[in-house]
């Protein structure tokens, strides 16, 4: 873990063409352009209307308080992507920042823990695309899905602007429609503000129950990561212009925003939800029927299925990035480096993207439920190791190294390893047991494939002359 990292020559290439040495993206994006497609990723009207509904079943009026907290929680782990991705501005993200700071294994493991991230979530969210087309037309959800992975891909494959501008007229759509549920809730408030904390949820039997004060923080290990997304800009960072700035102002404009766009429309929900039943059932599209008409409802589900459709090609390409680089950095045999590390006519890493893209469309049609539970999991075990990175940001050169700065050092990263740990105990027992034994392997990989080859593999690289 003490193995320290040494800076990488940029690319040349041999007389085959075939770059033997680290290739570098182009910087084409500025904060608008990174924003876009970071919001995009977070997609507030997916969590809205898939992840909210999850939370209302469980705790009622309670939920716009407990995303309030886990927003808040999110400015920690902001400030730890923003320190961290000015000062490795690299499309590695997690594993590069964490291998600079606190070794080459941990940096490993990290990749590890977000290439599980790369494989699944993706495909399952794109699955989702068909329940909010049934108002318009019937499709089977993993054909459905499949075909959204590859819409994905093909878009991934474009250059960065260019997908920069179609995520966000897809964004516009999805903000429109959340927009919509907000003032339709507003307009037909049955209650007052207070109802916000009023701490109440449907029982079985159809009474009303009091929300617990552990009921919400158990709830956290949802909320906590329903604007998280903010993380792709750091992945991006690579091809942001001006890094050190923009890096930090994309990461914290995208929580911002994101929270806002979440917590707005789960409030007026609450407060237009004509009982504590209706709210608990989380049918929100029951809702917006209801206060409107048939028409509006099937309008706000396109809204959303165009969301699922826009962070999947957000995915895609943040996905094929971290592929590219671990291939950059040596992390495998040399074919496959030299595979993975290729550079098509737009700038973007065309096989890292269909080896993301394509897989991905296949996963559709298998059954993800444990997987999905890993990847809650794998997150967790990411942002603890982030977070130790970030205690570790300011000891030696770094100290000096012109960066973004967070405010309450180290108290910030300290904080978010606590709420991590108590949330990672939450999770189920297989779930924990599938990650480790993913891990452990990947350990043995480490042991027996890339620290006898250290000089030669697992090399980070950092994109030194445009780190401005």
């Amino acid at each position: 873990m003490t193995d320290t990292l040494r800076p990488v020559d940029t690319a040349v290439t041999d007389a085959s063409g075939v770059p033997d040495g680290p290739q570098k993206l182009k910087r084409s994006i500025g904060v608008v352009g990174g924003t876009l497609l970071t919001l995009s990723c977070v997609t507030p009207a997916s969590t809205l209307f898939v992840v909210v509904p999850d939370l209302f079943g469980s705790l009622g009026t309670a939920t716009a308080l407990t995303i309030a907290i886990g927003s808040l929680l999110c400015i920690a782990v902001a400030f730890c992507y923003s320190e961290l991705g000015t000062l490795i501005p690299s499309a590695g993200g997690e594993y590069a920042m964490v291998s600079t700071m606190a070794g080459r294994l941990a940096g490993w493991l990290v990749f590890v823990l977000s290439l599980l991230v790369v494989v699944i979530v993706p495909p399952v969210i794109a699955m989702g695309t068909a329940d909010y087309l049934t108002p318009i037309v019937h499709l089977d959800p993993a054909m459905t899905g499949a075909g959204v992975m590859l819409l994905a891909t093909l878009a991934g494959l474009l250059d960065l602007r260019a997908n920069a501008w179609i995520t966000g007229i897809f964004l516009v759509l999805e903000v429109i429609a959340a927009g919509v549920v907000a003032l339709l809730g507003f307009s037909h408030s049955q209650r007052g503000v207070g109802s916000l904390v009023s701490m109440e949820v449907a029982g079985p039997s159809g009474h009303t129950d009091p929300v617990t004060a552990m009921l919400v923080i158990s709830g956290l290990a949802i909320a906590l990561f329903a604007t998280q997304g903010f993380s792709t800009a750091v992945y991006l960072s690579e091809e942001l212009e001006h890094p050190r700035r923009n890096v930090a102002r994309t990461v914290l404009a995208t929580l911002a925003i994101s929270s806002v766009v979440i917590i707005v429309p789960v409030a007026a929900i609450t407060m237009g939800a004509s009982d504590v039943k209706e709210l608990t059932s989380g049918d929100l599209s029951a809702m917006v029927t209801a206060w409107s008409n048939s028409a509006v409802g099937a309008f706000v589900s396109l809204c959303v299925a165009l969301a699922i459709i826009n962070a999947g090609i957000v995915m895609v390409i943040q996905n094929s990035r971290v592929l590219f680089a671990s291939a950059r950095d040596k992390a495998w045999p040399e074919p496959v480096n030299n595979v993975f590390s290729r550079l098509g006519r737009f700038g973007s890493p065309w096989v890292a993207t269909l080896a993301v893209g394509v897989p991905g469309a296949v996963l559709c049609f298998v059954n993800l439920d444990t997987l999905y539970g890993v990847t809650g999991v794998s997150v967790t075990g990411m942002y603890i190791l982030v977070a130790v990175a970030a205690l570790l940001s300011r000891r030696g050169s770094h100290k000096h190294t012109p960066a973004w700065r967070m405010p309450l050092w180290p108290a910030m990263p300290i904080l978010l390893i606590v709420v991590l740990a108590y949330i990672l105990t939450q999770q189920e027992a297989s779930y924990l047991l599938w990650t480790g034994g993913i891990t452990a392997v990947a350990t043995l990989y480490w042991v027996f494939y890339l620290r006898p080859r250290r000089d030669t593999r697992w090399l980070v690289s950092i994109p030194e002359d445009e780190q401005v």
